[in-house]
C-alpha cells in the first residue's frame, strides 16, 4: 500500500488502483473544464445573493413624497393586492435592507407603516405626488393635526 494521500485498492488481479476520496472526487467533477476551483468568500456569497434577490424596477423615493404602496394580502387560498396611501416620513438602511415609513391619516387616526422595498409582500410602489421637505426625517408631522400635516409639492423632480 502507497502512503500518500489517496487509498489503494487491491483488485482481483493484484494490481493497485488508486482510490479517490469523496471531496477529491467531488473537486475533479466540478473542474471538469480543467479549471482551477473559484472560491468565494462568505461576502462575496452574502452579496452576490443579496444582489440577486433585489428589485429593480423601483422608482426614485424621496422623503416627503406622497406614495400609493400595493401590499400583498394572503386570506386564505386566495391573494390580493391592497393599496396603502400616505407620505414617507423616513428612509433607513440601504441595499436589500432598505426601508420606508409611510404615515396616513385613517379614520382620524395616525397610521404609520414600515415598507421593506425589497420584500415580496411589496406588489407595487408609485409616486403620486413630490413633496417639497427640508428635512430627512419627517418626525415632526405626528404631532400636527389636519391641514397642518399637509406638505408642499415640489414640481422639479
Amino acid at each position: 500500500m502507497a502512503a500518500d494521500s489517496k487509498d489503494t485498492a487491491v483488485t482481483d488481479d493484484n494490481t493497485e488502483t488508486a482510490v479517490e476520496t469523496a471531496p477529491e472526487a467531488a473537486a475533479k467533477a466540478s473542474n471538469a473544464s480543467g479549471a482551477p476551483a473559484k472560491k468565494l468568500s462568505p461576502e462575496a456569497l452574502i452579496r452576490s445573493f443579496e444582489s440577486s434577490q433585489q428589485k429593480n424596477d423601483l422608482p426614485e423615493i424621496y422623503v416627503g413624497d406622497t406614495v400609493r404602496v400595493g401590499v400583498r394580502i394572503s386570506e386564505g387560498n386566495k391573494e390580493r393586492v391592497q393599496p396603502y396611501e400616505g407620505v414617507v416620513i423616513s428612509k433607513r438602511h440601504g441595499g436589500l435592507n432598505q426601508t420606508i415609513t409611510v404615515r396616513r391619516i385613517f379614520q382620524g387616526i395616525g397610521v404609520e407603516r414600515v415598507f421593506m422595498l425589497h420584500s415580496p409582500q411589496v406588489a407595487s410602489i408609485k409616486v403620486e405626488r413630490r413633496g417639497k421637505v427640508r428635512r430627512a426625517k419627517l418626525f415632526y408631522l405626528r404631532e400636527r393635526v389636519g391641514k397642518a400635516t399637509r406638505v408642499k409639492q415640489r414640481f422639479d423632480r
